[in-house]
């Protein structure tokens, strides 16, 4: 193999650092209180997270200087390892508004589940990059899902339905490699079944399935459709219909179901637990064209956001920076999803394509729920949006992730 290097690529360093300093700059102002008398004060959020990220340029340095074939030769024992650390919660963890979700050391919280996205995605790379490996057969198939399906389960029973929603992200590497497309089809459907039969009751939803069902049957006879493969669909759909009431009032936990219901309009809540949301939008729709100025935002500075520096990050930038502004970071987080996708392409290594699409997958989920939680879009489920949230655990979780695959990718012409 040759030793040739392609270099950096400098453009998604830059988008990065454009995000993590942008991050810091709202996480400021969100968290400015009277007795801060420093940018790195660290007895305020802002100063940690200013340790933090000069921290994460020293994690970068590490990953960049470590030969890209390290990552894909023991990708297996970073998951394993990351599956125990999971695992070891349950032991050694402590307890954080009802999740049992961190490791506390030396007053220093690390929560695990941002670090087994990044193993995870290694291993569903290294796995798809095996030589008989084939995604058409159902057993690589059984094999991959088990691979994301350990650290969710793990994950759920912390529990963290946010962090576990994410592992949905893997359906985007798993098509590229040759998932058939019915998979996805499959879950659009289920999620649109759950939608329309707690808005209109189960009933009324079989019978708007059956109904197209049988048209597209009929519409379809010329291709000689089997009777029997529709018949099992409707069963099935008639089933998961009726299941879905049980489900929402026996699985999920009560401000699940509260949060469900808000965003589906079945109940108006703007003080309860619909606060957050109602507050972010009035935050965001405060701010207009230009936004009112950073440190100037009015909800922002009265905290009328709860936790607002985490996972409502977004309305402090609408507030402050207006439309133009909120334009602008989504424009930047289009920016660097498609520049991965591309630098994905183009790996010779089947390894670090996957590993690729793994990040964009990763990234794309974070940034649609964080966003679309923000706005009310989607319920609350505590997903943080990607290098500008605070939190130590996600900020290195996100630059392992990237830097990772920039390594992988200066280095695709040795392989």
């Amino acid at each position: 193999m040759s030793k040739s290097s392609a270099g950096f690529d400098w453009t998604s360093i830059l988008i990065y650092l454009a995000l993590v300093l942008f991050g810091w700059a709202n996480i400021y102002s969100a968290s400015l209180s009277g007795t801060s008398t420093s940018f790195f004060d660290l007895d305020e959020v802002h100063g940690k997270q200013a340790l933090w990220i000069g921290l994460s340029f020293f994690l970068i340095i590490i990953i960049l200087s470590i030969e890209a074939k390290f990552y894909q030769r023991f990708a297996s024992v970073f998951y394993a390892l990351n599956i125990l650390f999971l695992a070891g919660l349950f032991v050694f963890g402590s307890t954080i508004a009802g999740q049992t979700a961190w490791y506390v050391i030396g007053g220093v919280s690390i929560q695990p589940a941002e670090f087994a996205k990044v193993a995870t995605a290694l291993a569903v790379a290294k796995y798809l990059s095996g030589i008989d490996v084939k995604l058409q057969n159902f057993s690589d198939q059984l094999k991959v899902f088990l691979i994301i399906g350990i650290p969710v389960f793990l994950v759920l029973m912390q529990p963290d339905a946010g962090s576990a929603l994410i592992y949905f992200s893997f359906i985007f590497p798993l098509y590229r490699e040759g998932l058939h497309f019915e998979y996805i089809l499959l879950g659009f459907a289920a999620v649109l079944l759950f939608v329309t039969t707690l808005l209109f009751g189960p009933y009324w939803v079989i019978a708007g399935t059956l109904t197209a069902i049988v048209l597209i049957y009929f519409f379809n006879r010329r291709n000689r459709p089997s009777a029997l493969k529709y018949l099992l669909i409707g069963i099935v759909a008639i089933g998961f219909s009726l299941s879905v009431n049980y489900v929402f009032q026996n699985v999920f936990k009560q401000h699940h179901r509260d949060r469900f219901n808000i965003v589906l309009g079945k109940e108006v809540d703007s003080r309860g637990i619909g606060y957050n949301t109602n507050q972010s939008e009035i935050a965001i729709g405060s701010g207009g064209w230009t936004g009112k100025g950073w440190t100037e935002g009015t909800q922002t500075k009265g905290h009328f956001v709860p936790e607002q520096h985490t996972d409502y990050i977004f309305s402090t930038v609408g507030e402050e920076w207006g439309f133009l502004g909120s334009s602008l970071l989504i424009i930047l987080f289009v920016a660097l999803l498609l520049r991965l996708i591309i630098l994905a392409e183009r790996q010779k290594n089947q390894f670090h394509r996957v590993y690729g699409y793994c990040v964009v997958g990763i990234i794309f989920i974070h940034f649609l729920v964080n966003i679309g939680m923000v706005i009310g879009v989607f319920p609350t489920v505590g997903i943080p949006l990607p290098f500008l949230s605070y939190g130590g655990s996600g900020l290195w979780g996100f630059t392992i992730l990237l830097f990772i695959f920039i390594k992988l990718d200066s280095e695709r012409l040795s392989f």
